[in-house]
């Protein structure tokens, strides 16, 4: 069983929003199930692009500090005498 990713407060608020949007914008009465329904949809069919856009984004990070210590270690070099 996969652990929730958000609590239980946080999804409450999120639900409680997307009912109002829908209430105020579309005209849209729905009760909670559905509306609960319809954020576990959309989570499934967007929620991977904006955790792989996360990992990318990491990894990018990531990235350009190894950069930077790779340059830091690089002018900590000696040139042996000769």
């Amino acid at each position: 069983m996969e652990k929730d990713l958000i609590s239980r407060e946080d999804k409450e608020r999120l639900l409680q929003k997307v009912q109002h949007h829908l209430s105020e914008e579309a005209e849209v009465e729905i009760g909670r199930f559905e509306v609960e329904s319809l954020v576990d949809l959309v989570a499934r069919l967007i929620g991977t692009h904006y955790y792989n856009k996360g990992l990318r984004d990491a990894q990018a990070l990531l990235a350009r500090q190894v950069d930077q210590v790779n340059d830091a270690l690089y002018e900590m070099e000696r040139i042996p005498e000769t």
